[in-house]
């Protein structure tokens, strides 16, 4: 008697990712997506904050086409670094932003670790603060409002609870002071409050140097730790020493334990080399050295050691007194383009008879601008005008030069009619 084989259908296998949601990519970088793909010859990218010469092009700073022909000379190698990255260049960066005279007597106070650009000094600040605390209740982080908008994402991801403060004036297109001191004064003591050294992401508004001391004498009252985001140092004013004074300022006059974050990015132009470090000002010797331990197991965990070629030729720009000089003058050239680009698109605005009053545009300081703009002209700016801007209205200034920067004036012109 013959046996009936008996056949099953297999259930339809289910992914394990069944349950990740989308998520939409990132806003900027979504935007620079759709400009690279508009054919027209009149776009304007004023998306993304990286430098661009009078020509609209990437500019390589003279002092890093030097540092590199250093390196080459040198047969350069590809071994690992150490896992807290480069010595001289951790030194070297520390030196630059507190300066030789306050360097000096706080060296054995420094723990610091390099990091990948900004970005991975602000995710290892926050994983450091974590650990630090131990068992105890995560403490809140106060960010301003508004902000770059990786701070939440950073800090959000990593177990903080993130709590926004009011930074701009809408209104009067300018600071809140008086929001950003209540906010301070209310905030819970051992909260870590971010703090932008200079060139404010998104506003371009910075408080003054006697705000600073406001800022600093009601943190140090209130217990709560200063977390510097240090992503423009010289290249807003073009002098290094007077975009690190609130830095300095807590530091050498308030005796306050600090974090910075510090980038390379923007200041040597080293975008897609990654170059940070991340560092704390400790009340004690012990403390740094200690703190210096975790920052290393972190880093471990993390990713084990940093790219060396980016930090090598921040280290030879650094270290060699000619090449800094050379340096400064770079600095100098890309402030002051974008501080003449900055002037030139308010006289166009004016000369087109843009709706509204453009002073805060020439208050402003740095990279970027705040336009004060409505979601609807900005689309409109984006579809009709291929002029590509972030939804809130903040430019790159950087992204103008003399051939376009009349035409996005007359183009906003327009759509404010």
């Amino acid at each position: 008697m013959a046996t009936q084989t008996q056949t099953t259908t297999a259930a339809p296998a289910q992914s394990l990712f069944q349950t990740a949601p989308y998520i939409p990519p990132d806003a900027i970088f979504a935007l620079t997506a759709d400009y690279l793909a508009d054919p027209s010859p009149k776009k304007v990218n004023l998306g993304q904050g990286t430098y661009r010469d009078s020509n609209g092009q990437p500019w390589v700073l003279p002092s890093v086409r030097k540092s590199r022909q250093i390196l080459q000379d040198q047969q350069l190698n590809h071994e690992y670094l150490p896992i807290l990255g480069h010595a001289g260049f951790r030194k070297a960066a520390a030196k630059l932003v507190l300066g030789n005279s306050l360097y000096q007597p706080l060296e054995k106070k420094i723990a610091s670790c390099q990091s990948l650009s900004g970005t991975g000094a602000l995710h290892l600040a926050g994983l450091l603060l974590r650990y630090c605390r131990g068992t105890s209740e995560t403490p809140t982080v106060y960010i301003p409002t508004p902000t770059w908008s990786n701070h939440f994402q950073v800090y959000s991801s990593l177990g903080f609870k993130c709590q926004p403060f009011k930074y701009y004036d809408s209104d009067r297109k300018g600071l809140d002071f008086e929001s950003y001191i209540s906010a301070l004064k209310s905030a819970e003591p051992n909260s870590i409050v971010i703090l932008h050294a200079c060139a404010h992401n998104p506003t371009g508004c910075d408080p003054s140097q006697e705000q600073w001391r406001e800022i600093g004498a009601t943190m140090k009252e209130r217990q709560l730790f200063p977390l510097f985001d240090a992503a423009y140092l010289g290249f807003n004013s073009g002098n290094v020493d007077n975009d690190a004074f609130a830095i300095r300022y807590f530091v050498q006059e308030l005796k306050m334990e600090i974090g910075l974050c510090l980038s390379f990015a923007k200041n040597m132009g080293l975008y897609g080399e990654r170059v940070g470090c991340c560092f704390v000002v400790t009340e004690t010797e012990s403390a740094a050295k200690n703190t210096q331990s975790v920052l290393e197991m972190l880093q471990r965990s993390e990713i084990s050691n940093p790219p060396a070629y980016g930090a090598k030729i921040v280290t030879t720009i650094l270290e060699d007194e000619e090449l800094t000089q050379l340096w400064f003058q770079d600095l100098i050239t890309m402030s002051s383009r974008i501080r003449s680009m900055r002037e030139a698109l308010y006289n166009h605005l004016n000369t087109h008879k843009a709706a509204g009053t453009w002073e805060h545009l020439i208050q402003q300081s740095g990279m970027f601008g705040f336009l004060g703009l409505s979601p609807e002209v900005v689309r409109t700016l984006k579809e009709q005008y291929h002029i590509y801007m972030a939804d809130n209205s903040r430019i790159s200034i950087a992204g103008l030069n003399p051939s376009n920067v009349e035409y996005v004036a007359q183009s906003i012109a327009e759509c404010l009619k």
